[in-house]
C-alpha cells in the first residue's frame, strides 16, 4: 500500500508544480502589459526634432513622432509655423487634417479643431496641445 501512496505523492507534486508554473506564466503575461500601460512614461525634456521648411507647404499638415507621439507641423502662412499634437484630447484618437477646409478632423468622435488646434466641434474637452516652434536656417525645431 505504501508504494501507491508513494505514487500519488509524486503525482500530485508533479502536478503542484505544473500548474504553479502554468500560474505563474499566465499572471506574467497578463500583469506585464497592465504595469506597462499604468507605468509611468520616461520622456526625454531635451529631445527635439528638425524638419527641413521645403516639407511643410503653405496650407498642408507634416505628420511626425515627437517624443512617442504622433503631431504635426503646420504652415498657414508664409514663414509661419504651428506644431501641435496630433492627438485627439476626447479619447486620444490620431486626428487627420483635411486641406480643403483648412481644420483637423478626430475621427472617432467628429471632433473639429482649428488650424491653430482650437476645438471647433464635436465632443473634445480641450485644443490640441501646441508644441513650442524655433525656426533655425531652413529647419523648423520642434520642441
Amino acid at each position: 500500500m505504501t508504494q501507491a501512496t508513494d505514487g500519488n505523492k509524486e503525482r500530485r507534486t508533479f502536478l503542484g508544480v505544473l500548474l504553479g508554473g502554468f500560474s505563474a506564466l499566465l499572471v506574467a503575461a497578463f500583469g506585464w502589459p497592465v504595469y506597462r500601460f499604468l507605468a509611468p512614461q520616461q520622456v526625454g525634456e531635451g529631445v527635439s526634432v528638425r524638419v527641413d521648411k521645403k516639407d511643410i507647404p503653405i496650407g498642408a499638415a507634416h505628420f511626425f513622432s515627437f517624443r512617442g507621439s504622433p503631431a504635426v507641423l503646420l504652415q498657414p502662412k508664409a514663414g509661419e509655423y504651428i506644431a501641435l499634437s496630433a492627438v485627439c484630447t476626447h479619447l486620444g484618437c490620431i486626428v487627420k487634417w483635411e486641406a480643403d477646409r483648412g481644420e483637423f478632423f478626430c475621427p472617432c468622435h467628429a471632433g473639429r479643431f482649428a488650424m491653430d488646434g482650437t476645438v471647433l466641434g464635436g465632443p473634445p474637452p480641450k485644443p490640441l496641445e501646441s508644441l513650442s516652434v524655433v525656426l533655425e536656417g531652413d529647419q523648423v525645431l520642434v520642441g
